[in-house]
């Protein structure tokens, strides 16, 4: 049983797809595509625009293309296409037929490269790389045009076929296109469209010595498989007019639109090919697969589920703002799933003997799932239940003992009592050491029901039917949550894997068919199908029971210097106000108590202002303020329209909503999404998308307990006093609930769990 698929929740990019469907946008066609460089292999950042491209698709009865990117020669290879394929399969989508490569269109896009030198849109262009950068300009500055924008035609025409001919050197000639070099959007300086290049394709062979540069290639591709949605990262958003230009300059009927969202960016989480390639080549990690690396062939083999990676990616959600993701929610998500999926076993990874005393040595029975409602349907019932060997002799996990034991210890020590799992009570009598002084084997005594409480409850494996395997356990792979972009080499975690050999119990070694395991205590593990295909028993730690791992510990703290009185930070005075704004301005601030910063935004526009002062009318002046100059003014910018068309009525709604607390400040921007491209009735569409705040007892509280679960050490310095930690643990819910969970419910739940 896996985890279920969530519902998708309502986002920019859903709103405006159905908005063109609605409308009848591209005869109602929905076609999007991924469309990797395969050049290395996909990581998890790939797994959200996948599942983000082809659900949309799925969503609206459309398509989704996988089409490569394949437009540089030199490190592009076929070993990364068979396995962006294999992996976008394993991630629960398949693409055929729709698969198609850039390169197939080199020659549509070689003739599309004439159309505009014979328009007068691009020329050929001799300057060195150095030189075309230098003459771009700077932000304050026009760039100058090169000597050779000039040219004619038909010069134009003929050194560009001359170029595809390997006439000239490789790298002596680009083809440009003439746009504008006083253009403030620095890519439409007249960008480069085609590079001379004498390198072996590995698809067209050495047909082409010019080969496109991926703003001319990309936009054009999407044009001829008729691409209806192009979504990519916000890295490419400064690339838009540009895409928008050459559609237009090659005269494309009904173009395709470029959309951006914000790309996944994770702690304790390095994602970049290039830096893959570096951690491969240079020996850190061992290979594109290797269990530590965020590649999906690493995750898949670490025993990441694709079911645990799609709904990590729809709990991450759609957004257009840049921002850092914890890696402990995709640690949570991928334990839920695992949760469901896994049967319970034993392991013991550092063995020590016991021998037991008074032992009848009759086996026990076990279950491989806590409760047979929780189990799949393949462990249902009586196949839920298993015969687990228990002789005279087991073996207990090392760390499960110590001679001398710290003040809260409820495992076994001398003269201690603990119940073994599925098994009986028993007590320790004496620890036997070897020559060297080293405890080897604990002799315990078996006791009777009922004769002496138990502390704790151990995992053990039979001593006669245990099987060795090893073990590898992984950790994060960097060491520090911020990796640094170039440095990140020295930020590596020195202990991101440990291989140890220890031992299971024989019924999970003997369910080749079964690869992911809950080791009671433990953690989660996966049978490494490398190992496994070689005859050998080697499980893989796909992650912890719960949250565990910290950040290395900080420096020593530096010599303390005297202290010195801070200087106050000098600010300088606001900005002058142009005649027409500060009248406008000095409206605002006399009739309405707002903050001064938002009252400047607000002012600077007469359709501003108007709108402000309309939605008024329904909400609070400070709230509305707020939220017209913080989040009205730059999602309408975002979209291209005027506050003049927008129903100010309906903004004030919206602000009270909030304002009220029927919804947080994230659901009120999802309504103002909505709101601009359908217009409507905010609390409408409140309802209809399911954003009200949540204050059921039961969904508060199940929130609660994972972010508890998940910071143990937290909870207890709250519970010691540390009064400080209420607002961390309100704000971990909400978090986890995407902003919905009600503060107040929260806060109330919280308190019944101090005073239990």
């Amino acid at each position: 049983m896996s985890t279920p698929e969530p519902t998708p929740p309502p986002n920019f990019l859903r709103t405006l797809i159905a908005a063109d469907v609605a409308r009848g946008a591209y005869g109602g066609r929905v076609v999007t595509r991924f469309p990797p460089e395969p050049n290395g292999y996909l990581h998890i950042g790939h797994a959200k625009a996948i599942c983000l491209n082809f659900g949309l698709a799925q969503e609206f009865g459309g398509v989704c293309h996988l089409r490569y990117d394949d437009t540089n020669p030199e490190t592009e290879r076929e070993e990364y296409v068979a396995k962006i394929l294999e992996l976008v399969q394993w991630l629960g989508f398949d693409p055929r037929p729709n698969v198609f490569f850039a390169s197939d269109y080199f020659g549509a896009l070689y003739d599309y490269a004439n159309h505009l030198i014979r328009k007068g849109l691009a020329y050929v262009c001799d300057l060195p790389d150095e030189e075309i950068s230098r003459t771009r300009g700077s932000v304050s500055e026009a760039g100058t045009p090169s000597p050779y924008r000039s040219r004619s035609v038909a010069e134009n025409l003929d050194l560009f076929a001359r170029m595809q001919a390997g006439e000239f050197a490789e790298g002596s000639r680009v083809l440009r296109a003439k746009i504008d070099m006083a253009n403030p959007n620095f890519k439409m300086r007249d960008p480069l469209l085609y590079r001379i290049k004498f390198a072996h394709h590995y698809r067209t062979g050495d047909r082409w010595k010019v080969y496109p540069f991926y703003d001319f290639a990309h936009c054009l591709s999407d044009a001829i498989e008729k691409i209806t949605h192009s979504i990519c990262t916000l890295e490419f958003e400064n690339n838009r007019e540009l895409y928008d230009w050459i559609l237009a300059g090659c005269d494309i009927p009904e173009p395709p639109h470029q959309h951006e969202f914000a790309r996944l960016n994770m702690t304790y989480t390095v994602m970049s090919k290039r830096r893959f390639l570096r951690l491969v080549t240079e020996g850190h990690v061992d290979g594109w697969d290797d269990p530590r690396m965020p590649t999906l062939a690493g995750l898949r083999r670490r025993g990441v589920t694709p079911e645990a990676l799609r709904h990590f990616a729809e709990r991450v959600g759609v957004a257009k703002a840049n921002s850092m993701v914890e890696v402990e929610l995709f640690e949570s998500t991928l334990r839920d799933d695992l949760n469901r999926r896994a049967p319970r076993a034993m392991a013991v990874l550092h063995p020590l003997k016991v021998r037991l005393l008074d032992r009848t040595g009759h086996d026990v029975r076990g279950t491989w799932f806590p409760l047979d409602t929780a189990a799949p349907a393949r462990f249902a019932r009586d196949k839920n239940a298993r015969v687990v060997p228990m002789g005279e002799a087991l073996y207990i996990d090392a760390s499960d003992f110590a001679e001398t034991p710290p003040n809260g210890w409820h495992r076994l020590c001398p003269g201690g009592v603990v119940r073994l799992v599925f098994g009986p009570v028993i007590r320790c009598e004496l620890a036997v050491r070897d020559a060297a002084g080293r405890i080897t084997e604990l002799v315990c005594k078996v006791l009777a029901e009922g004769e002496a409480k138990p502390k704790g409850t151990l995992q053990w494996v039979d001593a006669a039917t245990a099987v060795p395997a090893e073990f590898r356990l992984y950790d994060r792979l960097v060491r520090v949550e911020k990796p640094t972009p170039d440095d990140f080499i020295d930020e590596l975690n020195p202990n991101s894997l440990e291989v140890v050999t220890g031992l299971v119990e024989r019924a999970a070694a003997q369910r080749p068919d079964e690869a992911h395991w809950q080791f009671q205590r433990v953690g989660y593990f996966f049978r490494d199908p490398v190992a496994a295909a070689e005859g050998r028993l080697v499980f893989n730690r796909t992650t912890g029971l719960r949250e565990g791992w910290k950040e290395d510990a900080s420096p020593a703290p530096q010599a303390r210097l005297p202290s010195t009185p801070l200087r106050p930070r000098e600010v300088g005075p606001p900005r002058p106000l142009s005649p027409q704004v500060a009248a406008r301005y000095d409206a605002l601030v006399g009739r309405w108590d707002i903050p001064d910063a938002a009252a400047r935004t607000i002012a600077a526009s007469d359709d501003t202002t108007a709108l402000f002062e309309s939605a008024v009318k329904v909400a609070s002046p400070a709230a509305t303020a707020v939220f017209v100059a913080n989040v009205l003014v730059g999602e309408l910018r975002s979209v291209g329209r005027e506050a003049s068309s927008v129903n100010a009525a309906a903004i004030g709604e919206l602000v009270a909503l909030v304002e009220g607390g029927t919804i947080g400040p994230a659901q009120g921007k999802q309504v103002l999404v909505v709101l601009l491209a359908e217009g409507g009735d905010p609390a409408e569409i409140v309802s209809r998308l399911g954003l009200s705040k949540i204050s059921d007892p039961l969904a508060i509280t199940t929130w609660l307990d994972d972010v508890l679960h998940r910071h143990p050490a937290e909870f207890e310095r709250l519970q010691a006093g540390q009064g400080s930690l209420l607002g961390y643990f309100v704000g971990q819910v909400l978090k986890l609930s995407g902003g919905r969970a009600d503060t107040t419910a929260v806060a109330a739940a919280l308190s019944r769990r101090l005073k239990r």
